[in-house]
């Protein structure tokens, strides 16, 4: 079966589509701009990946061999509910369907029971943990994890395994195609708001999820904030929970990740607590998670207020224990989220000795919004002094060779692909 992925460079049709390709599908794709995850998956066997998303290039890749099936990411049809590749295949009449149809079919053909990580922040790094360890534990496992991780590759199909770990996320409603055997849940505040008009919405989805799954793992400050009790099918768990501080890991949200990753693990594999508290502790990390790119200079998703918070946990215990300065450059995912969340920043940048603010980067955006300026956004910052206003430019690049110079640690946050400040940092300090 060919099965061609639209939108191939994105964190969660990437892995897909090594996955497929592990399974013994021909695969090809597409994207509408270059980045790190193409020049991954080219490297991983990947090659039949083209650059722009017209009609052309996509009726050339069904002459050389015909299409069976057309994956398309949500961000395609959102663009563009007509788009180029859409049509064709549609006139072509070639099955098309978002990514969940197709991996539902992976995990049905392939007898796996699905184990789902969900949650608005966090789930990266909690599925990254229950792979890892799976792995310790020399237990075959398939997977889906939207990045980078040191080991092994972003999807995985493993030969003799009986469970598959996936990144389940609310975006587009995605995880409610799945009936997982069993959720980790790794915090829950409203997000996606044009998915997601209200703040109710999210929650019934969660709720919805939760209920479709055979059993959930929560902690019970999401449970109390979806209003849900335990019970047969919910365990709920304390951020309380005294073996937090036998974990040695930087962050008190990795070592919350950590802790649920573990008792996932535990559940289902009846392996020890401690044995898989040994293991976490040498947890390598991801990309883009506290990732070092150069001495003093690190890179992280955080792109949201509570994923900020999440990440000066991390930087904040690293700083403090090498006695250094903390600079934070951020730049916020998507100028509609800010119209939502900016009286929600406050104090999530507190213990950073500066922080410079980028325009926010630009991704399925409403055209009707004004694009609020860094200045504004800064000014819901409980200390705006602590803020300025930048930009990838010449001027920002020397203002962080100063920083580096002087010991301080630089940590950039950006949830963004192609042309985001992940990509300017690694271009502008990685050798």
């Amino acid at each position: 079966m060919h099965i061609f992925f639209s939108g191939i460079g994105g964190t969660a049709i990437g892995p897909l589509a090594l996955i497929a390709k592990q399974a013994g599908y021909e695969v090809s794709g597409s994207d509408k701009q270059d980045s790190q995850y193409i020049d991954y998956l080219r490297k991983h066997g990947i090659n039949d990946i083209h650059i722009g998303q017209d009609r052309a290039q996509i009726a050339a890749s069904h002459d050389r061999h015909p299409i069976d099936w057309f994956v398309y990411s949500s961000a395609v049809a959102i663009e563009n509910p007509h788009a180029p590749e859409l049509e064709f295949c549609r006139e072509q009449s070639i099955k098309t369907s978002k990514r969940d149809e197709l991996l539902n079919q992976i995990i049905n053909d392939k007898q796996l029971k699905l184990i789902a990580v969900a949650g608005t922040h966090g789930k990266t790094t909690a599925t990254a943990m229950t792979i890892w360890l799976f792995k310790q534990l020399g237990v075959p496992v398939s997977y889906s994890v939207g990045a980078k991780i040191p080991f092994g590759d972003m999807g995985e199909y493993a030969e003799g395994s009986e469970y598959f770990v996936y990144e389940a996320d609310e975006f587009d409603r995605n995880f409610l195609a799945f009936t997982p055997h069993l959720s980790l849940i790794t915090g829950v505040s409203w997000d996606h708001h044009e998915i997601f008009p209200t703040r109710e919405d999210y929650q019934d989805a969660f709720r919805e999820f939760i209920d479709q799954s055979a059993h959930t793992l929560a902690w019970q400050e999401d449970a109390d904030y979806l209003g849900l009790e335990a019970g047969s099918n919910l365990t709920c768990l304390a951020s309380t929970e005294p073996n937090l501080e036998k974990l040695t890991l930087k962050g008190l949200y990795n070592r919350l990740d950590g802790w649920l990753a573990i008792q996932g693990v535990g559940r289902v594999t009846g392996a020890p607590l401690p044995d898989l508290m040994i293991a976490l502790n040498h947890f390598p990390g991801l990309q883009r998670r506290m990732e070092q790119l150069a001495p003093n200079l690190y890179t992280d998703y955080a792109h949201t207020p509570e994923k900020v918070r999440g990440a000066m946990s991390v930087a904040l215990e690293m700083a403090t224990e090498n006695n250094q300065k903390l600079v934070v450059i951020y730049e916020p995912l998507t100028n509609r989220r800010q119209h939502f969340m900016m009286n929600d920043y406050g104090d999530c940048f507190a213990g950073a000795a500066k922080v410079y603010w980028t325009p926010s980067y630009l991704a399925r955006e409403n055209p009707a919004q004004r694009i609020i300026p860094p200045e504004e956004l800064i000014s819901h910052l409980s200390d705006p002094s602590i803020a300025e206003a930048a930009k990838l430019d010449d001027s920002l690049k020397n203002a962080v060779q100063v920083h580096l110079e002087a010991g301080d640690m630089v940590v950039g946050m950006a949830g963004g692909g192609g042309g985001s400040l992940d990509e300017w940092l690694r271009q502008n300090f990685v050798s």
